[in-house]
Protein backbone atom coordinates (compact mmCIF):
# COMPACT_ATOMS: atom_id res chain seq x y z
CA UNK A 1 0.00 0.00 0.00
CA UNK A 2 1.36 3.42 -0.89
CA UNK A 3 0.75 6.24 1.61
CA UNK A 4 0.68 9.92 2.12
CA UNK A 5 2.44 11.79 4.86
CA UNK A 6 0.58 14.90 5.91
CA UNK A 7 0.64 16.77 9.32
CA UNK A 8 2.10 14.42 11.07
CA UNK A 9 -0.05 11.63 9.67
CA UNK A 10 0.55 8.27 7.14
CA UNK A 11 -2.64 7.99 5.32
CA UNK A 12 -3.22 4.75 2.79
CA UNK A 13 -3.68 6.66 -0.44
CA UNK A 14 -6.87 4.26 -1.07
CA UNK A 15 -8.36 4.23 1.83
CA UNK A 16 -12.57 2.95 1.89
CA UNK A 17 -15.80 5.04 1.97
CA UNK A 18 -18.26 4.04 3.82
CA UNK A 19 -21.36 6.25 2.51
CA UNK A 20 -22.72 2.42 1.34
CA UNK A 21 -22.77 1.09 4.69
CA UNK A 22 -26.66 0.83 6.08
CA UNK A 23 -27.91 3.48 3.39
CA UNK A 24 -30.81 1.98 1.93
CA UNK A 25 -30.58 4.39 -1.74
CA UNK A 26 -27.36 1.93 -2.60
CA UNK A 27 -29.86 -1.35 -2.92
CA UNK A 28 -27.02 -3.57 -1.22
CA UNK A 29 -29.95 -5.14 1.97
CA UNK A 30 -29.40 -5.85 5.20
CA UNK A 31 -26.93 -8.88 5.04
CA UNK A 32 -24.94 -6.33 3.27
CA UNK A 33 -24.69 -4.08 6.13
CA UNK A 34 -24.31 -6.42 8.78
CA UNK A 35 -22.02 -8.80 7.32
CA UNK A 36 -20.28 -7.83 4.17
CA UNK A 37 -19.39 -4.58 5.11
CA UNK A 38 -17.72 -5.63 8.54
CA UNK A 39 -15.68 -8.20 6.61
CA UNK A 40 -15.01 -5.52 3.44
CA UNK A 41 -13.47 -2.90 7.00
CA UNK A 42 -11.22 -6.21 8.19
CA UNK A 43 -9.83 -6.74 5.02
CA UNK A 44 -9.00 -2.93 3.79
CA UNK A 45 -7.19 -2.97 7.53
CA UNK A 46 -5.41 -6.30 6.86
CA UNK A 47 -4.15 -4.63 3.48
CA UNK A 48 -2.95 -1.45 5.07
CA UNK A 49 -5.97 0.73 3.95
CA UNK A 50 -6.03 2.90 7.21
CA UNK A 51 -8.05 5.74 6.13
CA UNK A 52 -12.11 4.87 6.82
CA UNK A 53 -14.61 7.72 5.99
CA UNK A 54 -17.72 7.71 7.37
CA UNK A 55 -20.37 10.69 8.47
CA UNK A 56 -23.59 10.91 10.57
CA UNK A 57 -25.76 11.48 7.45
CA UNK A 58 -24.42 8.45 5.77
CA UNK A 59 -27.97 6.15 6.59
CA UNK A 60 -28.60 8.27 9.50
CA UNK A 61 -26.19 6.85 11.59
CA UNK A 62 -26.27 3.52 10.53
CA UNK A 63 -22.84 4.08 8.53
CA UNK A 64 -20.83 5.20 11.92
CA UNK A 65 -22.12 2.23 13.95
CA UNK A 66 -21.30 -0.54 11.07
CA UNK A 67 -17.60 1.17 11.27
CA UNK A 68 -17.82 0.98 14.82
CA UNK A 69 -18.59 -2.29 15.23
CA UNK A 70 -16.04 -3.44 12.64
CA UNK A 71 -12.91 -1.63 13.80
CA UNK A 72 -13.74 -2.46 17.69
CA UNK A 73 -11.16 -4.79 18.17
CA UNK A 74 -8.65 -2.98 15.99
CA UNK A 75 -8.81 0.70 16.64
CA UNK A 76 -5.01 1.60 16.02
CA UNK A 77 -5.16 0.57 12.87
CA UNK A 78 -7.30 2.90 12.10
CA UNK A 79 -7.22 7.15 10.52
CA UNK A 80 -10.57 7.55 11.73
CA UNK A 81 -12.56 10.49 9.29
CA UNK A 82 -16.15 11.41 10.09
CA UNK A 83 -18.18 14.23 9.07
CA UNK A 84 -20.63 16.67 10.79
CA UNK A 85 -23.87 18.14 8.33
CA UNK A 86 -23.43 21.30 9.10
CA UNK A 87 -26.82 22.56 9.31
CA UNK A 88 -26.36 25.30 12.08
CA UNK A 89 -22.90 24.28 13.16
CA UNK A 90 -22.19 26.80 16.65
CA UNK A 91 -20.27 25.61 19.15
CA UNK A 92 -23.10 23.51 21.15
CA UNK A 93 -24.34 22.07 17.94
CA UNK A 94 -21.17 20.44 16.64
CA UNK A 95 -20.47 19.66 20.24
CA UNK A 96 -23.50 17.55 20.33
CA UNK A 97 -22.93 16.25 16.72
CA UNK A 98 -19.33 14.89 17.33
CA UNK A 99 -20.24 13.30 20.29
CA UNK A 100 -22.86 11.52 18.78
CA UNK A 101 -20.32 10.16 15.91
CA UNK A 102 -17.89 9.65 19.03
CA UNK A 103 -20.42 7.14 20.78
CA UNK A 104 -21.89 5.48 17.04
CA UNK A 105 -17.75 4.65 16.79
CA UNK A 106 -17.42 3.62 19.54
CA UNK A 107 -14.69 5.71 20.29
CA UNK A 108 -13.06 8.50 22.55
CA UNK A 109 -11.58 10.58 19.73
CA UNK A 110 -11.82 10.98 15.72
CA UNK A 111 -8.31 11.06 13.57
CA UNK A 112 -10.20 13.66 11.35
CA UNK A 113 -12.99 15.43 11.72
CA UNK A 114 -14.74 17.35 8.51
CA UNK A 115 -17.33 19.95 8.28
CA UNK A 116 -19.23 18.00 5.56
CA UNK A 117 -20.77 21.28 3.51
CA UNK A 118 -19.88 24.91 3.23
CA UNK A 119 -22.53 26.86 5.18
CA UNK A 120 -22.70 30.19 3.96
CA UNK A 121 -24.67 31.51 6.90
CA UNK A 122 -22.91 31.03 10.01
CA UNK A 123 -19.56 32.48 10.21
CA UNK A 124 -16.24 30.82 9.53
CA UNK A 125 -15.32 31.82 12.69
CA UNK A 126 -18.13 30.32 14.89
CA UNK A 127 -17.31 27.17 12.88
CA UNK A 128 -14.23 27.40 12.82
CA UNK A 129 -14.29 27.91 16.95
CA UNK A 130 -16.79 24.68 17.50
CA UNK A 131 -14.19 22.92 15.27
CA UNK A 132 -11.29 23.83 17.50
CA UNK A 133 -13.22 23.41 20.81
CA UNK A 134 -12.78 19.85 19.50
CA UNK A 135 -9.58 19.34 19.34
CA UNK A 136 -8.61 21.00 22.57
CA UNK A 137 -10.60 18.81 24.21
CA UNK A 138 -8.96 15.82 22.71
CA UNK A 139 -12.09 14.69 21.33
CA UNK A 140 -10.86 14.75 17.60
CA UNK A 141 -7.42 15.12 16.23
CA UNK A 142 -7.41 16.67 13.06
CA UNK A 143 -9.82 19.24 11.19
CA UNK A 144 -11.10 19.10 7.85
CA UNK A 145 -13.78 20.56 5.23
CA UNK A 146 -15.77 18.83 2.47
CA UNK A 147 -17.05 20.29 -0.68
CA UNK A 148 -15.09 23.61 0.04
CA UNK A 149 -13.50 26.14 -2.71
CA UNK A 150 -9.21 26.55 -2.15
CA UNK A 151 -10.72 29.97 -1.11
CA UNK A 152 -13.20 29.52 1.42
CA UNK A 153 -10.28 26.27 2.52
CA UNK A 154 -7.47 28.97 2.42
CA UNK A 155 -10.33 31.26 4.87
CA UNK A 156 -11.29 28.46 7.01
CA UNK A 157 -7.69 27.78 7.75
CA UNK A 158 -7.23 31.87 8.76
CA UNK A 159 -10.38 31.77 11.02
CA UNK A 160 -9.04 29.02 12.52
CA UNK A 161 -5.47 30.51 12.86
CA UNK A 162 -4.24 26.64 11.95
CA UNK A 163 -4.43 23.96 9.51
CA UNK A 164 -7.05 22.65 8.34
CA UNK A 165 -5.61 19.40 7.67
CA UNK A 166 -8.07 17.97 4.62
CA UNK A 167 -10.47 18.88 1.97
CA UNK A 168 -12.83 15.78 0.65
CA UNK A 169 -13.92 16.77 -2.72
CA UNK A 170 -15.79 15.16 -5.87
CA UNK A 171 -12.89 14.34 -7.98
CA UNK A 172 -12.44 12.07 -10.78
CA UNK A 173 -11.19 12.01 -14.22
CA UNK A 174 -14.74 12.96 -15.22
CA UNK A 175 -14.81 15.78 -12.85
CA UNK A 176 -11.12 17.55 -12.65
CA UNK A 177 -12.16 20.58 -10.98
CA UNK A 178 -9.76 20.07 -8.15
CA UNK A 179 -7.02 19.88 -10.24
CA UNK A 180 -4.65 22.54 -10.05
CA UNK A 181 -5.84 24.64 -7.42
CA UNK A 182 -6.41 22.35 -4.85
CA UNK A 183 -3.87 19.96 -5.71
CA UNK A 184 -1.03 22.32 -6.30
CA UNK A 185 -1.99 23.76 -2.96
CA UNK A 186 -2.25 20.93 -0.92
CA UNK A 187 1.05 19.65 -1.91
CA UNK A 188 2.68 23.13 -1.44
CA UNK A 189 1.36 23.35 2.66
CA UNK A 190 1.09 19.65 3.88
CA UNK A 191 -2.49 19.29 3.34
CA UNK A 192 -4.39 16.27 1.51
CA UNK A 193 -7.17 16.48 -0.75
CA UNK A 194 -9.79 13.52 -0.46
CA UNK A 195 -11.26 12.63 -3.42
CA UNK A 196 -14.88 10.95 -2.90
CA UNK A 197 -16.70 9.21 -6.15
CA UNK A 198 -12.90 8.81 -7.38
CA UNK A 199 -15.01 6.08 -10.03
CA UNK A 200 -17.54 8.84 -10.81
CA UNK A 201 -20.08 6.53 -9.03
CA UNK A 202 -18.68 3.30 -11.12
CA UNK A 203 -19.14 5.09 -14.71
CA UNK A 204 -15.00 4.88 -14.64
CA UNK A 205 -15.18 1.26 -13.89
CA UNK A 206 -16.02 0.89 -17.99
CA UNK A 207 -18.81 -2.25 -17.30
CA UNK A 208 -21.85 0.07 -18.14
CA UNK A 209 -22.90 1.09 -22.01
CA UNK A 210 -26.17 2.53 -23.45
CA UNK A 211 -27.01 -1.11 -23.29
CA UNK A 212 -26.34 -1.75 -20.33
CA UNK A 213 -27.24 0.64 -17.44
CA UNK A 214 -26.79 0.32 -13.71
CA UNK A 215 -29.73 -0.20 -11.77
CA UNK A 216 -30.97 1.27 -7.93
CA UNK A 217 -29.56 4.72 -7.05
CA UNK A 218 -27.34 5.27 -10.53
CA UNK A 219 -30.26 4.72 -12.48
CA UNK A 220 -31.12 8.41 -11.29
CA UNK A 221 -27.98 9.51 -11.83
CA UNK A 222 -27.48 11.59 -15.17
CA UNK A 223 -24.38 10.29 -15.56
CA UNK A 224 -25.78 6.94 -16.70
CA UNK A 225 -28.27 8.36 -18.87
CA UNK A 226 -27.98 6.14 -22.69
CA UNK A 227 -27.06 9.70 -25.05
CA UNK A 228 -24.43 10.02 -22.23
CA UNK A 229 -22.87 6.36 -21.79
CA UNK A 230 -22.78 7.10 -25.97
CA UNK A 231 -20.47 10.18 -25.32
CA UNK A 232 -18.53 8.38 -22.85
CA UNK A 233 -17.25 5.80 -25.03
CA UNK A 234 -14.02 7.52 -26.22
CA UNK A 235 -13.34 8.15 -22.55
CA UNK A 236 -14.23 4.04 -21.42
CA UNK A 237 -12.44 2.70 -24.31
CA UNK A 238 -9.25 5.01 -23.19
CA UNK A 239 -9.35 3.09 -19.63
CA UNK A 240 -9.59 -0.21 -21.31
CA UNK A 241 -6.65 0.56 -23.60
CA UNK A 242 -4.55 0.95 -20.67
CA UNK A 243 -5.64 -1.15 -18.08
CA UNK A 244 -4.93 -3.77 -21.25
CA UNK A 245 -1.43 -2.71 -21.00
CA UNK A 246 -0.97 -2.97 -17.26
CA UNK A 247 -2.79 -6.00 -17.02
CA UNK A 248 -5.27 -4.58 -14.85
CA UNK A 249 -9.01 -3.19 -14.41
CA UNK A 250 -10.46 0.52 -15.77
CA UNK A 251 -11.24 1.24 -12.40
CA UNK A 252 -7.60 0.80 -11.02
CA UNK A 253 -6.45 2.71 -13.44
CA UNK A 254 -9.10 5.75 -12.64
CA UNK A 255 -7.76 5.60 -9.20
CA UNK A 256 -4.15 5.29 -9.91
CA UNK A 257 -4.71 8.37 -12.04
CA UNK A 258 -5.75 10.06 -8.80
CA UNK A 259 -3.59 9.58 -6.40
CA UNK A 260 -0.82 10.05 -9.25
CA UNK A 261 -0.73 13.30 -8.23
CA UNK A 262 0.97 14.33 -5.16
CA UNK A 263 -1.00 14.78 -1.71
CA UNK A 264 -4.06 12.92 -3.21
CA UNK A 265 -5.90 9.83 -1.46
CA UNK A 266 -9.05 8.74 -2.80
CA UNK A 267 -11.65 6.78 -0.59
CA UNK A 268 -13.84 4.48 -3.30
CA UNK A 269 -16.63 2.25 -1.91
CA UNK A 270 -16.73 -0.97 -2.00
CA UNK A 271 -19.61 -3.86 -2.33
CA UNK A 272 -17.75 -7.16 -1.78
CA UNK A 273 -14.25 -7.85 -0.30
CA UNK A 274 -12.88 -8.64 -3.81
CA UNK A 275 -13.92 -5.07 -5.00
CA UNK A 276 -12.33 -3.85 -2.02
CA UNK A 277 -8.97 -5.59 -2.69
CA UNK A 278 -8.79 -4.63 -6.28
CA UNK A 279 -8.94 -1.09 -4.87
CA UNK A 280 -6.07 -1.96 -3.07
CA UNK A 281 -4.04 -2.90 -5.84
CA UNK A 282 -4.68 0.29 -7.21
CA UNK A 283 -2.05 1.56 -5.27
CA UNK A 284 0.77 -0.38 -6.89
CA UNK A 285 0.06 0.84 -10.31
CA UNK A 286 2.04 3.23 -11.95
CA UNK A 287 0.99 5.06 -14.92
CA UNK A 288 3.13 6.62 -17.95
CA UNK A 289 3.17 9.73 -18.95
CA UNK A 290 1.51 8.32 -22.52
CA UNK A 291 -0.79 6.64 -20.40
CA UNK A 292 -2.01 9.70 -18.23
CA UNK A 293 -1.88 12.20 -21.77
CA UNK A 294 -4.13 9.40 -22.92
CA UNK A 295 -6.59 9.31 -20.55
CA UNK A 296 -7.05 13.12 -20.33
CA UNK A 297 -7.42 13.68 -23.87
CA UNK A 298 -10.29 10.97 -23.97
CA UNK A 299 -11.53 12.98 -20.51
CA UNK A 300 -11.33 16.19 -22.12
CA UNK A 301 -13.39 15.36 -25.01
CA UNK A 302 -16.11 13.83 -23.30
CA UNK A 303 -19.14 16.18 -23.26
CA UNK A 304 -22.28 14.64 -21.46
CA UNK A 305 -25.56 15.83 -20.91
CA UNK A 306 -26.13 17.74 -17.58
CA UNK A 307 -28.28 20.16 -15.83
CA UNK A 308 -31.32 21.03 -17.70
CA UNK A 309 -30.46 19.81 -20.75
CA UNK A 310 -30.71 16.18 -19.33
CA UNK A 311 -34.06 16.75 -17.67
CA UNK A 312 -36.64 15.39 -20.34
CA UNK A 313 -33.97 12.30 -21.06
CA UNK A 314 -34.78 11.85 -17.26
CA UNK A 315 -38.05 12.00 -16.90
CA UNK A 316 -38.65 10.03 -20.25
CA UNK A 317 -36.70 7.32 -18.59
CA UNK A 318 -38.38 7.44 -15.70
CA UNK A 319 -41.63 7.56 -16.93
CA UNK A 320 -40.87 4.46 -18.75
CA UNK A 321 -40.76 2.68 -15.64
CA UNK A 322 -43.72 4.16 -14.24
CA UNK A 323 -45.93 3.32 -17.62
CA UNK A 324 -46.73 7.22 -17.28
CA UNK A 325 -46.52 9.13 -20.24
CA UNK A 326 -43.32 12.01 -19.72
Amino acid sequence: MRYVEVGGEKVSAIGLGAWQFGSREWGYGSHYAEHDAVDIVHRALDLGMNLIDTAEIYGFGRSERIVGRAIADRRAEVFLASKVLPIFPVRTVVARRAAGSARRLGVAQMDLYQLHWPNPVVPLTEQMAAMQGLQRSGEIRHIGVSNYSLERWQAAEGALGGPVLSNQVRFNLVDRRPLKALTEWAAANDRVVIAYSPLAQGLLSARYDSGHRPTAMRAKSAAFLPENLDRARLLLDALREVAARHDATASQVALAWLIGHPNVVAIPGASTVAQLQRNAEAADLDLTAEDEHRLLDAAEAYRPLHGMAAVPSLVKIRASRTGRRP
